[in-house]
C-alpha cells in the first residue's frame, strides 16, 4: 500500500525528511518501513502541495496518552526522498474533484486531504499512487 503525508515542511528538497507525532487517518497508522510515500507540503503551514515521493525508513507509533479516550493514533515518520514534484498539485488543482463516489484518484486525494483540512498521513489506493507518480 502507498501512503501520502501532509505536513508542515520547511525545507523543500531535503534527502530526508524526518516528521515526528503526525496524525493518521484512512489507513494511515499502517505505514511501515519500505512504503512509498508522497510528501505533500500543507497549504495550512505556508506549503504548496505535493513535493516529493520517497521511501520510508523508518515508522514509530506513538503511544497514547492515558485519560483520554478519543486519540487519533500518532506515528512518526522517517522518510528518504526519491524523487521531487515536476508539477504542482495541491489544493486548487484537487479543488475540481468534489464528487465523492466518482472513483477519480484526485477526488480520492481531494477528500483525504482538503474536505478535513488537518495535516495527516492516509493510505492512499494504487490508482492514486499511479496518479500522483505522474507528477514526477
Amino acid at each position: 500500500m502507498a501512503f501520502a503525508i501532509k505536513a508542515k515542511v520547511s525545507d523543500l528538497r531535503p534527502k530526508t525528511f524526518a516528521l515526528t507525532a503526525q496524525k493518521t487517518m484512512y489507513g494511515g497508522k499502517h505505514i511501515a518501513e519500505g512504503d512509498t510515500v508522497f510528501v505533500f507540503a500543507s497549504e495550512n503551514e505556508g506549503g504548496h502541495g505535493l513535493i516529493a515521493r520517497g521511501v520510508v525508513v523508518s515508522a514509530e507509533a506513538i503511544a497514547r496518552k492515558r485519560g483520554i479516550t478519543r486519540q487519533t493514533p500518532r506515528v512518526s515518520v522517517t522518510i528518504r526522498r526519491t524523487a521531487l514534484a515536476k508539477r504542482p498539485l495541491g489544493r486548487s488543482e484537487l479543488k475540481r474533484f468534489t464528487e465523492w463516489n466518482d472513483g477519480q484518484p484526485g477526488t480520492e486525494l481531494n477528500f483525504k486531504f482538503y474536505r478535513q483540512a488537518t495535516n495527516k498521513i492516509a493510505g492512499i489506493s494504487e490508482e492514486a499512487a499511479a496518479f500522483l507518480d505522474e507528477f514526477f
